[in-house]
């Protein structure tokens, strides 16, 4: 919105403009939580965090705008361990619309009860193991939102094909031939260059059966592993962390963190944050990438 402004031999600096008021204006928010860990031992792979956008109006100075960054999950450290879900992020604020993304859901692990995928702004995928039925993905977009936030994990299938993570963009992919992919992420340009967040986590390969591992869906999902180092999903993308078979005691991918951005026009840009968020400009407008929790007061 244009800068309201007065012209006269008043101003501080004699002739010229001076600001009399920015408000109200409408600043644009993504929110991506926290990508959900990877399973352990024929694990699946995690879901990416929940991806939300917003436009609201700012109507006052002084409005402090409370940013949580969620975490991601730890990926699961043995052959019965699940991978843990990610941490929400939102935005908050006295007379803004209150917005939460939901952590990604951790994915399966081989041991009973423990192969389908978790709940989540994303899904996990289902594990595999022998002696049962395989896991099925965890559902996404949980709690339901409008436009959905995220997608269901995949199914495992068989003894060695864990489902991969589901992602914003996409189911993740169920085992088959080799393991799920990770589904494919969604594209923000908010920052002023297109990006991709909130990929799944690819479901971790079989070595011992030549089966390959999934592929982590595109914004940050982690590839999918049969020996350690596992691959974690990328940081400040939400992605969902890669499946592991490499045994007991050895860790699956952690989800990547979250994160939230801000847009808002360069007119009406304070300077006043916590949290030290990365200040950018595109165009006439200021933005604002928060990788770590913090505030922004209009």
């Amino acid at each position: 919105m244009p800068l309201n402004s007065t012209r006269g031999a008043a101003s501080a600096k004699g002739f010229g403009w001076t600001r009399f008021s920015a408000y109200p204006y409408s600043a644009d928010f993504l929110i991506v939580a926290g990508g959900g860990g990877g399973g352990a031992g024929r694990g699946g792979g995690g879901g990416a965090g929940g991806f939300r956008t917003s436009t609201q109006t700012i109507t006052s100075k002084g409005t402090v705008i409370t940013v949580t960054v969620g975490g991601g999950g730890s990926g699961g450290t043995a052959d019965n361990d699940k991978g843990d879900n990610g941490s929400d992020s939102s935005i908050s604020g006295t007379g803004l619309t209150t917005i939460t993304s939901t952590g990604g859901g951790g994915a399966g692990s081989e041991r009973p009860p423990n192969r389908g995928g978790n709940t989540g702004g994303s899904g996990g995928g289902g594990a595999t193991g022998g002696g049962g039925s395989a896991g099925t993905g965890g559902a996404g977009n949980t709690p339901t939102q409008s436009p959905s936030q995220g997608n269901n994990g995949g199914d495992g299938v068989n003894l060695y094909a864990p489902g991969g993570g589901g992602g914003a963009g996409a189911v993740g992919g169920t085992g088959g031939s080799k393991s799920g992919d990770g589904g494919n992420g969604s594209s923000s340009d908010i920052t002023g260059t297109p990006t991709t967040y909130a990929g799944g986590g690819g479901g971790g390969g079989e070595g011992n059966n030549s089966l390959g591992a999934g592929t982590g869906g595109t914004g940050g999902g982690g590839n999918g592993s049969n020996a350690v180092p596992a691959n974690p999903g990328t940081a400040n993308l939400g992605g969902g962390g890669g499946g592991l078979n490499a045994g007991a005691n050895t860790q699956a991918g952690n989800g990547g963190k979250g994160v939230v951005i801000l847009k808002i026009p360069t007119q009406a840009y304070t300077g006043t944050t916590t949290g030290s968020p990365t200040v950018t400009t595109s165009g006439t407008n200021t933005i604002l990438k928060f990788n770590d929790s913090g505030s922004y007061t209009t």
